[in-house]
């Protein structure tokens, strides 16, 4: 990018941000959410100049280099409805492209690397329906192939990944290390540690005894809406700093983060940046999950299909509201929280959704709907179907997916996108039962179910 007379990069050398910090953090995902999030609880806790982090993309090297080139710095911009808040993270002290394998062995290796965090979504953990890892995936049994040849062989999966990072620590210092999932899983620690040890396990059944004795699995929810940026937002950046920043994150000023494990070789005191740390998460996971992501879920495939793109128009759109609190009203009923702290929660997240200023658009949150719509929707539907109930909200939510699945709304991005959009072809009732058994089979068998979500469908209009 060239540069604008009177604007300079970012660089900690012109006193710009705080000295890179001595990395005792990894991170995989190397993204928008993860700069907002966990480097932003790490820049406000009072031992960050103790913690620096590397973090890794999950696959292209385009946004590693750019943060290279300008110190591993970047603007963070906390976007209210009135005003923006601009800050210099500098708790990044290296970033790397997901294809630098060996740096990444290098710093798991060590024992001065205590955490490690990942932001990679659901679809990410190479998970089959039962949560076990898919040990059928050409890519889990590519990457297998690869460490048995080679113990430091490049791979590419998350799984692989951590495996092979964790058979050089165990090689090397034998050190203890938390790892902690920042994805939308329920139970995203235990999730994590058993696609590991799974994988492990097939690798060396002594590296997966190792990993069980020495590695801690943490839990994690965590909400801070990252809306992608814009080039209005670019120019904007510069104008207020007099900096050129190619790679700055727009976030809003709500930040949620809650722990629940241990972490026995230390790690930085996020609690003073607001985090949380609970003895169970699942009351928390719920809450958002449901509220928030499964909200999310409906305005992205129901407001779509009514001309919306952003949350903030979906929200406004009082049609889409009924729709929300219809479904809030669903999920709510299934919480083991308080109902006035649930009823805050949801004052809350109308305000979130409502700022206009965070153009969080609904292509995005669309994308990936089999890997989200499973733990954002599901564990719900199947409450209320035990219970008798046929759950209009829910229904709406799979209506609405299915619509989007024939054509409707935001364009179609899921890892299963081919197989999902030929299931969803047809008359609306073989549509309806194959793409909710593509979900689950016994959801395509529960007749009332499939009529209900067909008629739906064709009530929203969909093609």
């Amino acid at each position: 990018m060239a540069m604008t007379a009177g604007r300079r990069s970012l660089s900690r050398s012109a006193g710009d941000g705080r000295p890179a910090a001595p990395v005792r953090h990894v991170h995989i995902g190397l993204g928008s959410f993860f700069r907002a999030h966990q480097a932003w609880y790490t820049e406000h806790s009072p031992d960050r100049e103790d913690w620096g982090i590397a973090a890794f993309t999950g696959r292209s090297s385009a946004l590693a280099e750019a943060l290279t080139g300008q110190d591993s710095l970047y603007t963070l911009v906390t976007r209210a409805p009135s005003r923006d808040q601009f800050e210099i993270i500098s708790s990044l002290s290296a970033a790397h492209p997901a294809s630098d394998h060996q740096g990444f062995l290098r710093y798991l290796a060590g024992a001065e690397v205590r955490v490690l965090t990942l932001t990679v979504t659901e679809a990410g953990y190479h998970r089959d329906g039962g949560g076990d890892l898919d040990t059928g995936d050409p890519a889990i049994q590519a990457d297998l192939a690869v460490l048995r040849a080679q113990i430091t062989g490049a791979v590419s999966t998350v799984p692989a990944r951590l495996t092979a990072g964790l058979a050089a620590r165990c090689a090397a210092s034998g050190a203890p290390i938390t790892i902690a999932s920042c994805d939308n899983l329920p139970g995203n620690g235990p999730a994590t540690a058993r696609v590991v040890t799974q994988f492990a396990d097939l690798l060396d059944p002594a590296l997966a005894r190792w990993i069980a004795g020495s590695v801690s699995f943490a839990s994690t929810v965590v909400d801070r809406i990252t809306p992608r940026l814009s080039a209005r937002d670019a120019a904007i950046i510069a104008a207020r700093t007099g900096r050129e920043d190619p790679v700055p994150v727009v976030t809003e000023p709500f930040s949620e983060w809650v722990l629940s494990g241990s972490f026995p070789a230390g790690r930085p005191g996020w609690e003073h940046a607001g985090a949380v740390f609970a003895a169970t998460i699942t009351p928390f996971e719920q809450r958002k999950l449901w509220l928030l992501n499964g909200g999310h879920s409906l305005l992205a495939y129901a407001g779509s299909l009514r001309g919306h793109d952003t949350v903030a128009a979906a929200i406004t759109d009082q049609t889409c509201l009924a729709w929300l609190e219809q479904w809030w009203q669903e999920a709510s009923a299934q919480l083991d929280l308080p109902v006035a702290d649930t009823t805050a929660y949801r004052g809350d997240l109308l305000a979130r959704f409502a700022n206009r200023r965070i153009r969080h658009q609904l292509a995005q949150i669309a994308a990936d709907g089999s890997q989200k719509l499973p733990v954002r929707v599901l564990p719900v539907l199947r409450a209320e179907r035990e219970r008798g109930n046929l759950p209009p909200g829910a229904v709406r939510i799979l209506a609405s997916w299915l619509c989007h699945l024939r054509g409707a709304g935001v364009p179609v991005d899921d890892p299963r996108a081919a197989e999902l959009t030929a299931l969803a072809s047809g008359t609306y009732h073989s549509a309806a039962r194959r793409v909710l058994s593509a979900l689950d089979p016994a959801l395509g068998a529960d007749g009332e179910l499939v009529a209900a979500v067909c008629a739906v469908a064709r009530e929203m209009g969909g093609p």
